[in-house]
């Protein structure tokens, strides 16, 4: 371990420096002691040669600046790690130790940033810190009595360069302090060039150091001080901000720099008026206009060094492996104004606001979730996944969740609203800095093609495939007419999204397919991202964090048929015509005879959203359950729709879990969204092989899958989940352990990451420009194509039955018109 100490005009501070670090809970024969005398010229060197004779001694002839000195010190250093110290400063006895722990056992810590208190140990000097977007570094809480707030290790943009603990080679691969600062700031631009470089900065209060004060600028005073501040916060937001921001901050943070000199003139001027100084005049001597000088000289450095800063800015930038979005949270006040002065004040609301900083920097976004589905205590499948992307969102950001249809229910963390219409939507959009969405949301509200905000596009459900066989019993021309539309919807998102969500990686193969037909992957986003997950990501269906607790009665002893001790299988949502209850149905007619008290309950039949009609294989399945004599005996049916928050009591009341479907292409790309729920209750599942989850079934002894309506495997299937104890057993610990991996909070990952890092996709001003369709084009289009399709379905309907037959077809199609564009998962 090598500390550097850094002595200007201080050797007797520095001695007693020294002298602490002997008594360090440290291995005397590993520690290395530098201390660079800085072109003192007082004779420092000589002190220092006779009371430390066993430190190592370097004279420079030149008065390097604290960053030049801490280089020189950590050039001659010989330790595996490398500690800065100030010579003003004492070190706890574990100072060095706590620090080399957490370097240790934390190999992402590529710096340990200290705590410091002042000299007695009662306030605190460095323990939170944070930065304003024009690089102003601030040590929050500074002079304030340290009461044990601050006790827990936390990420923190940067050190103080007066106690901090690196790895040697780190700090010499990173180039160490930038000398051209000489002081002040260093610290602060290393700390981020740490971040961008893959590596943490990481406060730990156990690495605890004392702290006399301002020894430095005793000798420069407030001037140098103030000149050095205002240049080296320009030196460190222009090498380090990404260029989408560092073109958003350059200009305001320049003016905020001169508006800064002149409202701190304005505070001597102040202070020199109420003292009635009878020197007071516009010399350039004076103070205020010192202050005035010091800023303006400050851009003129800055503005002369431009060309060397720019090579340095372009190594940095190569080099990055972090965005903007992981850093500025670190920021923690990015609009903050030191000064209190309400014009001060002023002109930075001013520039935040005309700059469009808060959007651009915050590390809160403003995110809109929309659905086109019913929010309320009995919700469907899209409405359950925007509300937990709503929550989850929530945690972090300003959320709206929006629905077109009603909304009867309200969270804590965000705002709800139902009835949602189309001309709401240019002021959501104003507001919002992401807009998340499913459904037909760009084909309703064709203004948000033409919008500049992040569009994220949750492809979960492939309606197009779905509307196959919703549409398979109506004219074969009016199927023709819907499939085209949903095809032309789909493809007017895939033009227009900046980040897409699919629920397994087989949908994302098959949504890459759609993507890659779009010109959506080309060299604009390959060349950003290889793998192409900054364009695609998977984001399942997924499971609540809590833990599923009983809050009332469920199916046993409650549905009439149903005992307390009977075998419990449960279908856990809605009856759709993609689905096969009939097969089931027909598999506990058979195994009745095996298992007496079996009983089915299927917990939905009509959808939460009064708009969405019951599917014709609805009444299909009731129907055979009539003619097989078992209905209300063997095989019950929900007329209703079970409360979101209760669903958990039927869950608990069951035996299996079991979703059986056809042979057809929606399965394949299909995400069974009622299976999750059966994973979160740890139910044994049984369903109908070929879809994603099936394979997880199989692959993670979640229960069996059988083929597509074979009868006789399916009763076999559940015959042995209710009678094979030690299976069921197996199964359930299997079950558990996969709906971990299903929690929301950790399925929604990619979206969280993504909103935090929000920015349009990289060919959104290459290849999508010419394709996106502005808002008055999308609106012709769409009212120009939807009329020539009821044209020609009205003049096909009219010549098969005539206008009795016009208006039948007319309401039918209006009422699939609507459940169509609902996703009815």
């Amino acid at each position: 371990m090598s500390v550097v100490i850094v002595n200007f005009r201080s050797a007797e501070h520095t001695l007693a420096a020294i002298e602490g670090l002997r008594g360090l809970n440290w291995p005397m024969d590993r520690l290395e002691i530098v201390v660079v005398d800085n072109a003192s010229g007082d004779g420092s060197g000589e002190i220092l040669r006779v009371g430390a004779p066993d430190v190592v001694l370097i004279e420079s002839v030149e008065n390097l600046g604290f960053a030049g000195g801490c280089n020189l010190g950590v050039a001659h250093a010989t330790g595996d790690y490398v500690g800065l110290l100030n010579p003003d400063a004492r070190a706890h006895r574990d100072w060095i130790k706590a620090a080399v722990a957490v370097l240790e056992t934390q190999p992402s810590v590529g710096c340990v940033a200290s705590k410091v208190l002042d000299w007695d140990g009662t306030n605190l000097d460095y323990a939170s810190v944070g930065m304003s977007f024009d690089g102003q570094a601030y040590k929050y809480h500074a002079g304030q009595p340290d009461t044990g707030g601050f006790e827990e290790q936390a990420d923190v943009l940067f050190p103080t360069g007066s106690a901090m603990v690196m790895r040697t080679h780190l700090y010499r691969e990173l180039g160490g302090f930038d000398e051209r600062y000489f002081m002040f700031f260093e610290d602060v631009d290393l700390g981020w060039r740490l971040w961008l470089r893959g590596h943490r900065v990481r406060y730990v209060p156990a690495s605890l150091t004392y702290h006399r004060h301002h020894v430095t600028m005793e000798r420069y005073g407030t001037w140098l001080e103030r000149y050095l501040l205002s240049r080296n916060a320009l030196y460190t937001i222009y090498k380090n901000y990404g260029d989408e921001n560092l073109q958003k901050v350059l200009a305001p943070a320049i003016m905020l720099t001169i508006r800064r000199g002149t409202a701190l003139g304005e505070v001597d001027r102040h202070v020199l008026d109420l003292a009635r100084s009878p020197s007071f005049d516009d010399d350039s001597t004076m103070p205020a206009p010192k202050q005035m000088m010091a800023t303006t000289l400050a851009v003129d450095s800055f503005t002369e060094l431009l060309p060397e800063l720019e090579e340095s800015r372009r190594e940095i930038q190569r080099t990055r492996v972090r965005g903007d979005a992981e850093i500025v949270r670190l920021f923690r006040t990015p609009f903050l104004a030191n000064i209190p002065l309400p014009a001060y004040r002023q002109a930075v609301d001013d520039l935040v606001s005309v700059f469009a900083l808060e959007s651009q920097l915050s590390d809160r976004r403003r995110v809109v979730v929309a659905t086109a589905d019913t929010l309320a205590p009995r919700m469907a499948g899209p409405a359950i996944r925007a509300w937990n992307m709503a929550k989850v969102l929530g945690k972090e950001h300003d959320v709206k969740l929006v629905t077109k249809s009603r909304c009867e229910i309200w969270h804590a963390d965000f705002e709800c609203r139902g009835d949602v219409a189309p001309e709401d939507w240019p002021a959501l959009e104003a507001w919002a800095d992401v807009i998340v969405f499913q459904g037909f949301l760009l084909h309703d509200v064709p203004m948000l093609l033409a919008s500049s905000k992040v569009i994220v596009v949750d492809l979960y459900d492939p309606f197009h495939l779905e509307q196959l066989e919703l549409s398979r019993h109506d004219p074969f021309d009016q199927r023709v007419l819907e499939i085209g539309e949903s095809v032309r919807v789909l493809n007017q998102q895939i033009r227009r999204g900046d980040f897409f969500l699919s629920a397994s990686e087989k949908q994302r193969d098959f949504w890459l397919g759609q993507l890659s037909a779009m010109q959506r992957v080309n060299p604009y986003v390959y060349d950003g991202d290889e793998s192409l997950h900054e364009l695609l990501d998977v984001v399942p269906f997924g499971v609540p964090d809590e833990p599923p607790e009983r809050t009332g009665p469920g199916i046993r002893g409650v549905v009439p048929g149903i005992g307390a001790n009977d075998k419990v299988l449960l279908w856990g949502g809605g009856i759709y015509n993609w689905f096969d209850p009939i097969t089931l149905i027909h598999a506990v007619d058979k195994l009745r005879l095996r298992v007496p008290d079996v009983r089915l309950y299927f917990m939905g039949t009509r959808h939460p959203n009064p708009d969405v009609p019951e599917m014709r294989v609805a009444w299909d399945a009731r129907q055979t359950a009539i003619d097989l004599g078992l209905l209300d005996t063997y095989v019950f049916f929900n007329d209703g729709w079970v409360p979101y928050e209760h669903r958990q009591n039927h869950l608990l009341d069951a035996d299996i879990g079991v979703t059986t479907h056809l042979d057809h292409v929606e399965t394949e790309f299909s995400f069974r969204t009622r299976v999750l729920d059966y994973f979160w209750t740890s139910l044994p599942v049984v369903t109908t092989a070929g879809d994603p989850l099936a394979a997880l079934v199989e692959s993670r002894g979640l229960g069996l899958t059988v083929p597509a309506e074979d009868v006789d495997a399916l009763e076999e299937a559940l015959h042995r989940l209710l009678t094979d104890e030690q299976f069921v057993a197996e199964c359930r610990k299997n079950v558990d352990e996969v709906a971990e991996e299903f929690r929301w909070s950790r399925v929604l990952d990619p979206l969280a990451e993504f909103c935090r890092r929000a920015q349009r996709a990289p060919d959104a001003f290459g290849l999508q420009a010419p394709m996106r369709e502005s808002a008055a084009a999308g609106i012709t289009h769409a009212l120009t194509a939807r009329v020539q399709r009821k044209m020609l379905a009205a003049r096909a309907a009219r010549r098969e039955g005539g206008w009795l037959t016009l208006a039948r077809r007319s309401l039918g199609w209006a009422k699939r018109r609507v459940s169509g564009a609902i996703a009815t998962r």
